[in-house]
C-alpha cells in the first residue's frame, strides 16, 4: 500500500458520508490501523533512504529485527522514544514520521549530487596538491623520489583522475611542506559540518571550569572581549595595556 492510499483511506475514515452512513459511529479502531500504516510507510522509506538494513536498528534499539518488521507492516507500533533514536539514526526529522512525503523520489538526487561531490572534491585536492609543489619549487620527480610513489600516480592524482589513499595523502603533504588540515573542505555545508565537528572536539578538550564559563551566556560579553583583544593589533594592545595599568596605578 502506497502513502497515497494510506493517506486517502485515512481521510475516507473521517468523511462523514452523505446518507444516513453520516450518522455512523467514528471508527476509532481503524484510524489507529491506518496510522499505523502510515508511520510503518514513513519508516520503512527513511530506513531504506539512509541505506540501513533492518537488523541495523534493531541492534540501535536492543530488540529483535522482527519486531522492526513488525512496525513497517502496522502489526506494531514504537515508542515516541524508539521513534526519536531512530530519527537521530536515519538521519530524518521527526516531522518526517507525521509527513504526507516519502524520501523514496530523492534518494537517487542524493547519490548523485554525492558522487559529484566526490569528484569534485578529488580534483580540488589535486589542484591544492599541485599548487603546493609549485609553490615549494618542486617537481614532480622530485616528490616522487621523497614519497616512493611513481611519477605518474602524482601526476594523476594533481590533474584529479585518480583518487588519493589517505596514508598517500598524508606522505605527499609532507613532502610539500603542508600538513592534512591544508587540504581540508571548509567552504560546503559538508565543510562547515566537519570544521564544526572539530571546534567541538576541541572545546571538549578545554578544561571544565573554562567550558562552563564559555557556555554560559551571561559570559558571552567577557568572550566577545577577549575575542576583540585577540583580533587587535600589538601596539594598541600594548596601548591598552598601558591605559589599564594608569587606571590601576600600578
Amino acid at each position: 500500500m502506497s502513502m497515497q492510499d494510506v493517506s486517502a483511506r485515512l481521510k475516507a475514515v473521517r468523511k462523514p458520508g452523505e446518507d444516513a452512513a453520516s450518522e455512523r459511529v467514528y471508527d476509532h479502531e481503524e484510524s489507529y490501523r491506518l496510522r499505523a500504516k502510515m508511520l510503518g510507510v514513513l519508516l520503512r522509506d527513511a530506513r531504506m533512504a539512509a541505506m540501513r538494513t533492518v537488523e541495523d536498528c534493531a541492534r540501535l534499539l536492543r530488540v529483535e529485527p522482527g519486531l522492526i518488521e513488525a512496525w513497517e507492516y502496522a502489526d506494531a507500533v514504537p515508542s515516541l522514544p524508539q521513534l526519536e533514536l531512530l530519527a537521530y539514526y536515519l538521519d530524518v526529522p521527526m516531522s518526517h514520521f507525521w509527513s504526507m512525503e516519502t524520501l523514496a523520489g530523492k534518494q537517487r538526487p542524493r547519490m548523485t549530487a554525492q558522487e559529484e561531490y566526490l569528484h569534485l572534491r578529488q580534483r580540488m585536492v589535486g589542484a591544492l596538491l599541485r599548487a603546493a609543489r609549485e609553490d615549494a619549487k618542486l617537481s614532480v620527480e622530485a616528490v616522487a623520489e621523497s614519497t616512493h610513489l611513481a611519477a605518474a600516480t602524482i601526476t594523476a592524482y594533481e590533474l584529479g583522475e585518480q583518487a588519493m589513499p589517505m596514508n598517500e595523502l598524508s606522505s605527499l603533504a609532507s613532502a610539500v611542506n603542508k600538513n592534512i588540515g591544508y587540504f581540508l573542505e571548509s567552504s560546503s555545508q559538508i565543510g562547515e559540518l566537519l570544521a564544526t565537528r572539530e571546534n567541538w572536539k576541541h572545546f571538549n578538550g578545554l578544561p571544565e571550569d573554562l567550558r562552563r564559563f564559555a557556555a554560559n551566556p551571561l559570559n558571552i560579553g567577557f568572550i566577545e572581549i577577549a575575542l576583540m583583544f585577540s583580533q587587535m593589533p600589538i601596539d594598541k594592545l600594548k596601548n591598552v595595556a598601558t591605559s589599564m595599568l594608569d587606571i590601576t596605578g600600578y
